[in-house]
C-alpha cells in the first residue's frame, strides 16, 4: 500500500520535538528560526527575526546562509501549518543539525493568536 504525505508527516513528527506557538515565542530569541514556507507566503507576513529557506532547498541552502552555518545551535522550525516544518526538521536531523525544534500549528495558528508578525521590506529598484 502506498504511504500518503499525511503518513510522511506523522512519522516525521514522531521523530521530532514540536512546542506550542506560546512555547515558540518564548524562545525566539535564543533560536535561529527558520521558516520553510515559499517566499511568497513568507512575504505576506513572517515570524520576526525568520529567515526563509523554502522547504524544496533547505537541505541545499541552509549550510550556504551565515547564520546557520553551525549545526549545533539551537533552530526553531515553522511552515504554514506545521506539516512541511516536521519534514524539514527530520531532514536537517539527518544531515547532523542537533537542536532542533518545530512550531505546532505553524503560521496560521501564530496568526491567529495574533503574534507578533513581521513583513520583508519592499524591494527598491531605484
Amino acid at each position: 500500500m502506498a504511504v500518503t504525505p499525511h503518513d510522511l508527516v506523522v512519522e516525521a513528527k514522531a521523530q521530532i520535538k514540536e512546542v506550542s506557538t506560546a512555547e515558540a515565542q518564548s524562545l525566539m530569541t535564543k533560536y535561529t528560526i527558520i521558516d520553510v514556507r515559499e517566499y511568497n507566503e513568507f512575504a505576506a507576513g513572517h515570524l520576526p527575526g525568520a529567515i526563509n529557506i523554502p522547504r524544496g532547498v533547505l537541505e541545499f541552502q541552509i549550510g550556504t546562509i551565515p547564520d546557520c552555518a553551525d549545526k549545533a545551535k539551537p533552530y526553531l522550525i515553522y511552515c504554514r501549518t506545521s506539516g512541511r516544518a516536521a519534514l524539514s526538521t527530520v531532514q536537517l536531523q539527518r544531515i547532523g543539525y542537533s537542536n532542533l525544534i518545530s512550531m505546532l500549528g505553524g503560521f496560521d495558528a501564530w496568526a491567529k493568536e495574533t503574534r507578533p508578525v513581521e513583513m520583508p521590506a519592499p524591494i527598491s529598484f531605484d
